[in-house]
């Protein structure tokens, strides 16, 4: 991969970063990078190891777990403001991810984040990918166990 290439798919995942609440599908972000979709595809996760799907999937839940924690807003609200536009795949896609639902992470005691700064809240609930289980089953994602600050 040469570093132009490189230039050209950061641009698409800071397009991913700042519009995630709009509709985005490969072919809008593959245009981003000046790029084929499918070779776009292809270059990105050779890059960063998850399709653009994927990453844009992973930006719409850390964002829904930071507005769930608040719990100021619903679960529909919430989907909609992430930039999901069904409530059965945003629950389905969060419940694979996050390991529980929406409403039962919403419901959950998040005390322990109050007093950490924002940036590491998003730090240490960030979900990340998880390689596959020794057993052989699929991966998932978790959220990321990062020690406070040194």
């Amino acid at each position: 991969m040469t570093p132009e290439e490189l230039v050209h798919l950061r641009r698409a995942r800071d397009l991913i970063d700042r519009d995630y609440t709009r509709p985005l599908d490969v072919p809008a972000m593959a245009r981003a990078a000046l790029m084929s979709p499918g070779h776009f595809s292809r270059q990105f996760r050779a890059a960063y190891g998850e399709t653009p799907y994927s990453y844009l999937m992973t930006r719409r839940i850390e964002r829904a777990k930071a507005l769930l924690r608040r719990g100021d807003m619903s679960v529909t609200d919430v989907c909609m403001a992430v930039g999901c536009t069904s409530l059965g795949s945003f629950s389905a896609r969060f419940t694979e991810l996050v390991g529980e639902s929406p409403s039962a992470y919403r419901a959950r005691d998040h005390a322990a984040l109050a007093p950490v700064p924002a940036c590491w809240a998003k730090l240490l609930t960030r979900p990340t990918r998880r390689s596959a289980t020794r057993d052989g089953g699929p991966g998932r994602i978790r959220e990321a166990r990062a020690s406070g600050p040194a």
